[in-house]
């Protein structure tokens, strides 16, 4: 796979545009003040009854509603949450953005199932940074770049490629390496290491690692150290030497128990589930019955959230961080 650098972009094919950036969360936030500080213009779309209005405002950013921000506009970088963002597009951008205008998302999850439609006129392109917002931010003022992924889901100037990659370029990931993807790609791939690894595996590990070593009469308190606490130090050892060299770097004792219980873990039964949830990503089941949980209202996230505080792993945790910082438990 090749990577491409700074030398690879056009920065005049960015600089010379406005852009308007809808949403101030972290990324809202981290791009807006990366495309300032590459030179070009950037408007900031919220709602007069945004609390984010101050914030934006305070960073030196300018702030306009988002329509007047989109009309003003020849490239609109989408930011807002993907469940928002289909009502956003039909009732905000879509009458607003001028014709031969460029769209930019962060993640392809909304085009690649059809959630949004663009008009045919425009260019629509992909620039997936890969770290959160802080780090996008604080890599690019440290002078450097996390690395990011480009994408072009249509191509009606003949220049959606090169906009994609000075886009990239405005954000630092050609400091770094800029990869070229599909939507496809990296909205499967995405949701798939969210639900596997990231998010879904490893909080479910740790959690029923945790309650395993309680229901046999171990101290909370170790459990949670022990299962929850070290995952950081195993991330960044991983983070930096790889799989191979984390496991080099830690005892024979972990090594071995490693090597000789993990599949007892992941197992066949975890990968059969891997391989249903991949598809049922692949297909857009997954998709279509998170929309049906949204336009519901969320009962799940909010059932499930009220139920994820009140584990124990919580009430412990809470307390132990509170004691390592310094601070009593409440």
């Amino acid at each position: 796979m090749q990577l491409l650098y700074d030398t690879d972009t056009d920065p005049a094919l960015i600089r010379g545009r406005r852009v308007a950036v809808l949403g101030f969360g972290a990324q809202g936030r981290a791009q807006a003040l990366n495309l300032r500080d590459s030179g070009v213009p950037v408007t900031v779309g919220l709602r007069a009854t945004s609390s984010a209005r101050a914030a934006a405002a305070e960073a030196g950013l300018a702030v306009a509603e988002p329509a007047a921000a989109v009309a003003q506009a020849e490239v609109v970088v989408v930011l807002i949450p993907d469940e928002a963002q289909p009502a956003v597009y039909a009732e905000t951008v879509a009458p607003q953005l001028k014709n031969h205008g460029v769209l930019v998302f962060a993640h392809g999850f909304n085009i690649h199932y059809r959630r949004i439609v663009p008009r045919a006129d425009l260019d629509v392109v992909m620039v997936a940074p890969n770290g959160i917002g802080e780090q996008l931010r604080a890599q690019y003022a440290a002078g450097r770049g996390v690395p990011g992924l480009v994408a072009v889901h249509q191509d009606a100037s003949g220049q959606a490629r090169a906009l994609a990659l000075a886009y990239a370029w405005a954000q630092g990931h050609g400091r770094a390496g800029i990869i070229e993807s599909t939507f496809r790609e990296e909205t499967e791939t995405d949701l798939f290491a969210e639900q596997a690894v990231l998010c879904g595996g490893l909080t479910h590990l740790i959690i029923a690692a945790f309650e395993t070593l309680v229901a046999a009469g171990y101290a909370p308190e170790m459990a949670y150290f022990a299962c929850l606490h070290e995952v950081k130090l195993m991330a960044d050892m991983i983070y930096a030497r790889g799989l191979a060299g984390m496991r080099e770097s830690i005892s024979s004792t972990a090594e071995f128990g490693d090597y000789t219980r993990g599949p007892r873990v992941i197992g066949g039964e975890a990968r059969a589930a891997m391989q249903a949830m991949l598809k049922e990503i692949q297909d857009g089941e997954f998709a279509a019955e998170l929309a049906r949980e949204m336009q519901a209202g969320a009962p799940t996230l909010r059932a499930e959230r009220v139920r994820a505080r009140a584990h124990l792993i919580e009430r412990v945790g809470e307390a132990l961080r509170t004691r390592m910082a310094g601070g009593k438990p409440g």
